[in-house]
């Protein structure tokens, strides 16, 4: 690209592909002033001799690794969630016109933007992701085992370490289970055994590096909160950056009811579910980890508020609320840098 060319773009849109990317620059006024197709290895090169400008791309695959590199060439690189670009989509759909939208997107004040992730956090990510689907894996093989056993009219009672208890038993009754559905069970069984270790193996390599990182050791104090959900919310947020305030990243969890109001009526519906779904399971799971030891409330503070709450609500929606709270206290945590206050909890 030419100099003059170069000094002229002021925005550039990415749409981010396997092998090609889609860019499409503007200038100060708004017009199309570059329309090219790159492939992945000339975007670095080509954007490493451009002055800086603002580039936006959509937060998906790839996208970290690109933003953090753009940011060291100077470049103002923001990511944007796909479905805030859509409404900025014109005519019909290809890569260009998502480029496009994304430039138009990028310069609105009041797009609401996704922060750049680092290397760790992402490495952090991948060892919550891959353990998420080991554990996805050892349930549906439980229920299979279950299952079968079922067929032949034998009903475990529920959990896993009553199933765990109940198999040798099971499997050496010969006349309770044919000889070629033994085998297929002890072999289910196996699979389930491996994938305990491999859980196992991923628990431990995540639990060390929550000790280590200071954000996860101040998020630990928080009631109901260990090194899984510490570490999985330092690996999404960050330092929490991205929300002003609590309330937003309950909101972004989509621990907050849904709203369709409409002609100055408010209408709230279910929790939204917006947002990250793996870490709005686990403050539900913190919630309900609370709740079970009702002992602890007033050492944490929060035994006024349970026993209001317990009195209006029901036990599932109190859980609900009570991870919102935890949520808003782990952001509070997260971001300002102390420890969790179950003193100051109790004035507020």
């Amino acid at each position: 690209m030419s100099q003059t060319l170069n000094a002229a773009i002021a925005v550039i849109g990415i749409d981010i592909g396997k092998n090609s990317f889609h860019v499409v620059g503007l200038d100060a006024r708004g017009a199309i002033v570059l329309r090219q197709r790159w492939s992945r290895g000339q975007v670095e090169a080509r954007f490493a001799n451009m002055p800086p400008c603002l580039i936006g791309m959509e937060a998906c695959v790839g996208a970290h690794h690109l933003s953090r590199k753009l940011h060291g060439f100077g470049h103002d690189a923001r990511l944007m969630p796909a479905k805030y670009v859509r409404p900025y989509s014109k005519g019909q759909k290809n890569d260009f016109r998502d480029a496009e939208a994304i430039a138009e997107a990028v310069q609105r004040p009041t797009m609401k933007f996704v922060a750049t992730k680092t290397a760790d956090q992402l490495d952090l990510q991948a060892l919550h992701r891959v353990r998420e689907r080991l554990v996805s894996q050892r349930t549906g093989i439980i229920n299979q085992i279950r299952a079968f056993l079922l067929e032949r009219g034998i009903a475990v009672r529920q959990g896993q370490r009553f199933l765990r208890a109940e198999l040798p038993r099971i499997l050496a009754t010969p006349p309770v289970l044919s000889p070629r559905m033994v085998r297929v069970i002890e072999d289910l069984t196996g699979d389930w055994r491996r994938l305990d270790e491999r859980i196992e193996d991923l628990t431990s390599e995540i639990e060390a590096v929550a000790r280590q990182e200071a954000g996860c050791e101040r998020l630990m104090s928080v009631p109901g909160i260990g090194p899984i959900i510490s570490s999985a919310m330092v690996a999404a947020i960050g330092s929490g950056d991205a929300f002003s305030k609590g309330r937003d990243f309950a909101a972004w969890l989509g621990l907050v009811p849904r709203q369709m109001s409409t002609g100055d009526r408010t209408i709230l519906g279910k929790i939204s579910k917006r947002g990250n779904r793996y870490l709005r399971v686990l403050f539900v799971q913190a919630a309900w980890v609370v709740l079970i030891k009702p002992k602890s409330w007033e050492r944490h503070g929060l035994k006024p508020w349970l026993e209001a709450a317990k009195k209006r609500l029901h036990h599932n929606v109190l859980a609900i609320a009570l991870a919102n709270k935890l949520a808003r206290i782990a952001w509070s945590v997260l971001a300002r840098g102390r420890d969790f206050e179950a003193s100051k909890l109790r004035v507020a």
